[in-house]
C-alpha cells in the first residue's frame, strides 16, 4: 500500500473547507484544515505537509501571506489557490507568489482530483523521490521504446534554454505532461508554469486572459489586469490546442514571440516580458495554414524546436509499462492494493490500436480495477477491445479513417450527444464540432 499524502486546507469559509475535506479523504489523502492562517502555521510546524490548498481572501491574514509565508519556509510544499472567478487576478498575482496551480469556484469533484494530483506531481519532481523509471530523470514519462527516447533526449537538450518549443501529436499522447517535464526539470523550474487550453477559452475572452487588458477597454473592464503572460514572467507559458485561437490573438502572439513585450487590450505601450512559450495541437496546422486559418509567420516562430510525441499504436512495446503505472495508481485508489492483469487481456491491449492514445488506456484500466475482483480479465475490458480491425489486402486504413470510425461508434453509442461525446473523447466540443464537419 502506499503511503497516503498531507494535504493542508485553509479557508474562512467552513462548508467550502469540509466540501473540499471530504472530497480529498474519498480520493484517500490525509488532510489537515484550519479556518485562518494562524492555524495553519501552528499545523506546518507540527506536520509533515505535501501540498497546500489555500482560500486568497480571509480576515485578518490573507493568503497571499501565506502563501509568501510557505515559499520561504516549506519551500517543497506545492501551493494550490481556490477562487472565486472576480478574484482571478488575484489568482495570477498567488501564482506569481509561488503558488503552482489555481482553482476557480465553484469547481467539480475530477477538477480538485486534477489540480490535486498535477500540484503534488511538482512536488515530487522537485524533491527527486526515486520512483520507478524507465527514462532516467524524466520518470514521469513512462516508456522504452526508441520513439520516446527521441523525446526525452530533446527535453534534455531544452529544458534549460526559454527557445520557443512546439510539440505535436495526437489527442491523448501526453503533450501536456511533455511540456511540464520541459518546465520542472530545468533550472525555471521554481517560476511559474501556466497552461492555456486556447479551445476551452471562450473566443472573446481568450484575448484578455492570454495577454491582460487596461481599465475601460471593454465593457466591463472596471480595472486593469494582468494576463497570463505576465503572470508566467520568468518562467513558461503552455499554449495547448493552439490552432483554435483567433487571428487576432495570433497577431497578438507573433508580436509576443518577436519584441519579447505583451501589450493588453486597450493599452498602447508594450510591457517587456521574460517567458518560455511552448505551444501544442493535435491538428496540422500546415493545412490550416494553406486554408488561411493559421499564420505562416507565427507557425515559424512557434517551431524553433519541434518535439512530435508519437502516438500508442507506434509503441505498444511501452503499454506494458503504462499499464503497470496505472494498474499501481487505481489498485491502490480502490482497492488498496496492487491488481494484475490475466495473459488474455495483456493480449488485447497490445492488439488494440487505440485511438484515443495514453488517456483512452488510461480510462480502460480504471474501468477494469473498479469491475475487477484481484485481477483483470478479458470480460473486465470494454466491448470496443474485443473488435480486431480488418485492414483491407491493399493497406492499413489511414488515421483519418480510423479516427472517423471511432468518433462515429461515439456517437451512436451517446446517440449523438456531442457533450457526452466530447468527453468520452476527452476533446473539446469545439474540436469535435470540426472534426464532424470535416
Amino acid at each position: 500500500m502506499l503511503q497516503k499524502e498531507n494535504i493542508l486546507i485553509v479557508d474562512d469559509d467552513i462548508n467550502i473547507l469540509e466540501l473540499i475535506q471530504r472530497h480529498l479523504q474519498a480520493l484517500d489523502y490525509h488532510t489537515y484544515k484550519a479556518v485562518s492562517v494562524k492555524e495553519a502555521v501552528a499545523i506546518l510546524r507540527d506536520t509533515d505537509i505535501d501540498l497546500l490548498i489555500t482560500d486568497l481572501k480571509m480576515p485578518e491574514v490573507d493568503g497571499f501571506q501565506l502563501i509568501k509565508f510557505v515559499s520561504e519556509h516549506y519551500p517543497n510544499i506545492p501551493k494550490l489557490v481556490v477562487t472565486g472567478y472576480p478574484s482571478v487576478q488575484d489568482a495570477l498575482s498567488a501564482i506569481k507568489s509561488g503558488a503552482v496551480d489555481y482553482l476557480v469556484k465553484p469547481f467539480t469533484k475530477d477538477e480538485l482530483k486534477n489540480a490535486v494530483i498535477k500540484s503534488l506531481s511538482t512536488k515530487r519532481k522537485r524533491k527527486s523521490i526515486p520512483e520507478k523509471s524507465h527514462q532516467g530523470k524524466y520518470n514521469e514519462i513512462i516508456g522504452d521504446s526508441e520513439a520516446i527516447k527521441n523525446v526525452t533526449q530533446i527535453i534534455e537538450r531544452v529544458k534549460d534554454n526559454k527557445a520557443t518549443i512546439f510539440i505535436s501529436g495526437e489527442s491523448g499522447t501526453g503533450k501536456e505532461l511533455v511540456a511540464r517535464s520541459i518546465h520542472y526539470n530545468g533550472k525555471f523550474s521554481s517560476a511559474p508554469f501556466i497552461a492555456v487550453n486556447c479551445g476551452g477559452i471562450p473566443e472573446n475572452l481568450l484575448e484578455s486572459e492570454l495577454f491582460g487588458y487596461v481599465k475601460g477597454a471593454f465593457t466591463g473592464a472596471n480595472d486593469t489586469r494582468e494576463g497570463f503572460f505576465q503572470a508566467a514572467n520568468g518562467g513558461t507559458v503552455f499554449l495547448d490546442e493552439i490552432g483554435n485561437a483567433s487571428l487576432a490573438v495570433q497577431a497578438r502572439l507573433l508580436r509576443v514571440l518577436q519584441e519579447k513585450e505583451v501589450v493588453k487590450v486597450g493599452a498602447r505601450k508594450g510591457e517587456k516580458i521574460d517567458v518560455r512559450i511552448i505551444a501544442a495541437t493535435n491538428g496540422n496546422l500546415r493545412e490550416m495554414i494553406a486554408k488561411e486559418t493559421f499564420r505562416e509567420d507565427l507557425y515559424y516562430r512557434l517551431t524553433v524546436v519541434e518535439i512530435n510525441v508519437p502516438p500508442l499504436r507506434e509503441r505498444k512495446e511501452d503499454i506494458p509499462l503504462l499499464a503497470d503505472k496505472f494498474l499501481l495508481k487505481y489498485g491502490n485508489e480502490y482497492k488498496d492494493r496492487y491488481i494484475t492483469i490475466d495473459t488474455e487481456a495483456k493480449t488485447l491491449l497490445l492488439r488494440y490500436e487505440w485511438p484515443g492514445n495514453i488517456r483512452e488506456l488510461e480510462n480502460v484500466i480504471q474501468r477494469a480495477v473498479i469491475m475487477c475482483d484481484r485481477s483483470i480479465g478479458v470480460n473486465d475490458l470494454p466491448e470496443v477491445l474485443k473488435y480486431q480491425i480488418n485492414f483491407p489486402e491493399e493497406g492499413l486504413l489511414s488515421l483519418k479513417e480510423m479516427e472517423k470510425k471511432y468518433i462515429q461508434k461515439v456517437l451512436a453509442a451517446t446517440n449523438n450527444n456531442q457533450t457526452k461525446a466530447a468527453e468520452i473523447l476527452q476533446i473539446d466540443r469545439k474540436t469535435l464540432r470540426g472534426k464532424i464537419k470535416e
